[in-house]
């Protein structure tokens, strides 16, 4: 049975999918047609529930859980994985621009659907002057000034200082302080139009490439390089640390009250829909 599968290019996805779109592991009789796109691009071809599977954000999770439903394994949660704010110059005078009753502040943001924007919402609900751009440009728009502040996720946590630019807030700490809960980031979903037979497969077989990427972490090594930006190994391997773990093998009672906790959240601050739906995969 062949399946779509979206995820993106980023290490942390390819680590965790690499054993079984490359059949190192027992698939199960499935086999995957692969699309590679950026987080927002895949929020948008969830809301039009184009793909079997796919990652997507959790805070789009919250608009298409009518359309998916979440896997236990392969999720990104965990602590000091946050997005952050970043800036040129003087981070004190533009926090206090955020906190203000009104921000004019230019925000550069990795998509609407994203979780780091609703994180952005839920701190600083006046900063409403945002601009979407791909995840990748974001640093580069902070210092060419077509934005004041950047809201970067992924391998750009370990980018930006290099290139001069200083670090506002870390919504992930800020969520932690809280809420004392794992930030959940992204989250693997299945299409409900499938089978529940096929939606527990998929959860093994991700399941199985998760735990076998952990115990044979360089198998993939090729494959991630192969669609990481110009990443040295180094940092490649930090950005799996960083967003691979635990939760990624199974979300366990742990994370799913982590997942729960940010919908509570979002429909209280009025950022997401009401989610009638059960969004986790059917145990039994």
């Amino acid at each position: 049975m062949k399946l779509t599968l979206g995820f993106s290019p980023c290490p942390n996805d390819t680590f965790i999918f690499d054993a079984m779109i490359h059949h190192k592991i027992d698939t199960e009789g499935l086999d995957f047609e692969v699309f590679y796109d950026d987080v927002e691009t895949l929020n948008q071809k969830a809301m039009r529930g184009e793909l079997d599977i796919t990652k997507l954000s959790y805070h789009a999770f919250a608009y298409v859980a009518d359309k998916y439903v979440l896997m236990d394994a392969g999720s990104a949660l965990g602590f000091g994985v946050g997005p952050l704010l970043i800036c040129k110059d003087d981070p004190e005078k533009l926090i206090s621009d955020l906190k203000s009753h009104v921000s004019n502040l230019k925000i550069g943001i990795p998509g609407k659907y994203t979780t780091a924007n609703f994180l952005l919402g839920t701190a600083f609900p006046n900063a409403t002057n945002k601009v979407e751009l791909v995840f990748s440009d974001i640093e580069d728009a902070v210092l060419d000034g077509r934005v004041d502040v950047g809201l970067i996720i992924h391998e750009n946590r370990f980018t930006y200082q290099n290139k001069g630019l200083k670090k506002i807030i870390d919504l992930g700490d800020y969520w932690e302080k809280e809420t004392g809960c794992a930030i959940p980031l992204g989250g693997i979903v299945a299409n409900r139009n499938l089978s529940l037979d096929v939606q527990h497969k998929v959860n093994r077989v991700i399941r199985r490439s998760v735990e076998f990427a952990f115990e044979n972490p360089k198998s993939g090594l090729e494959f991630i390089r192969s669609h990481a930006q110009e990443m040295s190994e180094e940092v490649m391997y930090k950005h799996i640390e960083l967003y691979v773990n635990k939760y990624s093998v199974d979300l366990g009672a742990e994370g799913r009250r982590a997942i729960r906790l940010l919908f509570d959240k979002a429909l209280e601050n009025h950022i997401i829909p009401e989610v009638k739906e059960s969004i986790f995969l059917n145990r039994d």
